[in-house]
C-alpha cells in the first residue's frame, strides 16, 4: 500500500494498492529514482484511465486536483 499525500499542503489524500501505484509510477516522469512527487492535471486523470487505473485511483486523483485542475502529489509506502 501507498500512501498518497498532497505535496503542497502535506494533508492526506488516501491510499492506494501497490498495482495502482505501480500503474502511476509506470506513467508519470520521474526526475530521480528516489522522486516520490508528482504532477497531475486532468490529462493525467484521462492517462492514468487509459493505462487501467482503477477507480479508487481516479478518484483520489480528482479530489487532489486545485481550482486550476493542477495538484502535485507525494507517494510514499504506508507503514
Amino acid at each position: 500500500m501507498y500512501t498518497i499525500l498532497d505535496n503542497g499542503s502535506g494533508s492526506l489524500l488516501g491510499e492506494i494498492a501497490d498495482d495502482q501505484f505501480q500503474i502511476l509510477a509506470d506513467q508519470l516522469e520521474e526526475e530521480s529514482e528516489t522522486d516520490d512527487n508528482y504532477y497531475i492535471n486532468r490529462e493525467t486523470i484521462d492517462m492514468l484511465a487509459a493505462a487501467g487505473a482503477r477507480e479508487e485511483l481516479l478518484s483520489l486523483l480528482e479530489r487532489a486536483l486545485d481550482a486550476n485542475g493542477e495538484a502535485e502529489i507525494r507517494c510514499v509506502p504506508s507503514a
